[in-house]
């Protein structure tokens, strides 16, 4: 299944299960949040099922009359692989991680499909980075990498936006990465029985009609088992928790001149079996 969340005019935001170009809700079913989808998963999955076999044709909105928002909007976790590509790392100056580079973004970043990112005032470098995210399904501590598996609810597509002049001011990557709209997401969750094999997806960033990331979820250093495994050993990984899993070479950091990103800009963030992610970039008053 392919999930959203949305809204419908000016109503609260809803879960959705999307069919071609048209979405359904799945208020009716008693699921106010996608978290609340996953969390009941098994009690979930045959009842949506169930919805999307005998609905009426007029149960279904269009795409076009809804605004989609991030598929996840208030994760508990979100969680960051850095450098976990060896080309962005080679092209960001630093070294291959022997263990991986782990950070977060607040939840106060995270922001849709179509809505902008604002560029800060504060900062002269702003970034893009082009990254396939995991949703954890089943919660668990001390997760056995083969059992990784059974841990993923699906996947979807982030944008790592970063103000690099932030970022690298200190050790600690925090505040260069959560600036407010800095963690576009979307624009739908896809469940991991819909992706064959989440090791091997084209991922590409694209800024004006301009290739400017182009890689394959293969080169990672760092695969799914490993970075669940790693992470369960510290905290509690929960339903709903969100792990992005790196970006790769081509951001705007290692470009020379550097690209950073400028108002009028729209980050189109592809991975295969997914979509596109797209976002417009303006200044910030």
């Amino acid at each position: 299944m392919r999930f959203v969340t949305f809204r419908r005019g000016g109503a609260l935001p809803e879960p959705g299960v999307l069919k071609g170009t048209k979405v359904i809700g799945l208020k009716s079913l008693g699921f106010d949040t996608m978290i609340e989808v996953i969390e009941k998963w098994d009690d979930a999955r045959p009842r949506i099922e169930g919805l999307l076999k005998n609905a009426a044709a007029d149960a279904f909105d269009d795409l076009s009359a809804v605004q989609l928002t991030a598929p996840i909007l208030r994760p508990n976790k979100l969680l960051c692989v850095g450098l976990n590509y060896r080309d962005h790392a080679i092209e960001s100056g630093m070294e291959i991680p022997k263990v991986p580079t782990i950070f977060s973004k607040f939840a106060s970043s995270i922001i849709g499909p179509g809505e902008k990112i604002v560029l800060p005032k504060k900062s002269e470098k702003p970034d893009y980075e082009a990254e396939f995210a995991l949703v954890i399904g089943k919660g668990g501590r001390h997760i056995p990498e083969d059992k990784w598996m059974d841990h993923v609810f699906g996947y979807t597509i982030l944008n790592d936006v970063s103000a690099r002049d932030f970022q690298l001011a200190t050790t600690q990557w925090l505040m260069g990465k959560t600036f407010d709209t800095f963690a576009p997401m979307g624009p739908a969750l896809v469940t991991a029985d819909e992706i064959l094999d989440p090791h091997n997806l084209d991922i590409k960033m694209t800024i004006g009609g301009e290739v400017l990331q182009n890689s394959n979820t293969k080169h990672l250093i760092f695969n799914i088992p490993t970075l669940i495994a790693y992470i369960s050993s510290v905290c509690t990984l929960e339903p709903g928790d969100i792990i992005s899993t790196g970006t790769p070479a081509g951001v705007g950091l290692g470009h020379n001149p550097p690209r950073w990103l400028r108002p009028g800009d729209e980050c189109v963030v592809s991975v295969q079996e997914i979509g596109e992610l797209r976002n417009p970039c303006v200044l910030e008053d």
